[in-house]
This record gives C-alpha cells, sequence and structure tokens, in this order.
C-alpha cells in the first residue's frame, strides 16, 4: 500500500482492520496454549492441534492428517506417537481398507477434548452475550464472506 492510499479513509480503515484481525488471532493462539494445557499440560499446543482435528471431522489417516493441519508427517507421527502414549489417540484398520490404519480419538481423548473446549468456548459466547440475533448474523455472514465460504 502506498502513502497516498494510507491517507484515505479507506486505507486508514483497512489498517485498522489488519489491526483488528491481528488482534484476533493472537488472542485466538493465546486461547488455544490455554485450552491445550486444559486438555494435557504435558502435550505441546500442535499435539492438540491433531486432537481438535480428530475432535471435528473423525477418523482419518496420517497423511490427510498431516495435509488438514499443514504439518509434515514426520511431526504428525511424533505427536500421534505420545498421545497414543497417554491414551488419547488409537490406531484402528480402515472399514474400507484393512491395509490402511486410521487415526481416532479413545472415548478419553474425547471427553477430555469436550472438557477443555467447553472452557474455550465459553471465553468467545461470553464475549458476544449481549448481542441480538441479527447482530450475531451479520457477522458470521461476514466473517463467512471475508474467508471465502459464501453460502449463497
Amino acid at each position: 500500500m502506498n502513502a497516498e492510499r494510507k491517507d484515505t479513509l479507506r486505507g486508514q480503515l483497512e489498517l485498522k482492520l489488519g489491526g483488528q484481525i491481528s488482534a484476533l488471532i493472537s488472542a485466538s493462539h493465546a486461547l488455544n496454549v490455554r485450552t491445550t494445557a486444559a486438555f494435557d499440560s504435558t502435550i505441546q499446543p500442535a499435539a492438540f492441534h491433531i486432537v481438535r482435528w480428530l475432535y471435528s471431522y473423525g477418523p482419518t489417516s496420517a497423511s490427510v492428517l498431516a495435509e488438514s493441519t499443514a504439518m509434515d508427517r514426520s511431526s504428525v507421527s511424533r505427536l500421534i506417537k505420545q498421545l497414543e502414549n497417554l491414551g488419547y489417540v488409537r490406531r484402528e484398520d480402515s472399514p474400507n481398507d484393512r491395509r490402511a490404519i486410521l487415526l481416532t480419538l479413545t472415548d478419553l481423548g474425547r471427553q477430555k477434548t469436550f472438557d477443555a473446549l467447553q472452557d474455550k468456548e465459553f471465553i468467545f459466547y461470553e464475549r458476544i452475550a449481549q448481542w441480538d440475533n441479527q447482530q450475531l448474523e451479520t457477522f458470521i455472514l461476514m466473517l463467512q464472506e471475508f474467508n471465502g465460504f459464501n453460502d449463497n
């Protein structure tokens, strides 16, 4: 962005938006670190990212998990091994291909994830508690559009 653009109202608004997005990303990261600690203080946030993905999307292969979480395969393997040793993740045969192995959360992993996410979600819900339904719907639609998820 050139200096001339920064002097326009639009440019100033874009800078403010950038600041708010940065604040949201920072707050979200801090909350993820806190949620990881609530889940299990001995694991890294990257391991909880894997747990969170499995909780949301269900059993999958290590390669899909690596691609979906933007982690390299060796990191995913190391983190999965740690999560298995702690009893949060298990390997099972794929019902569609007996040669394939799927990673899935154990009952303990699902319950601990649910408990940790309740605390995390409460913080965001508390921030929108005073919004009416129209404000919330507008915010959701704007975020969907900003994220490129137009449901039109």
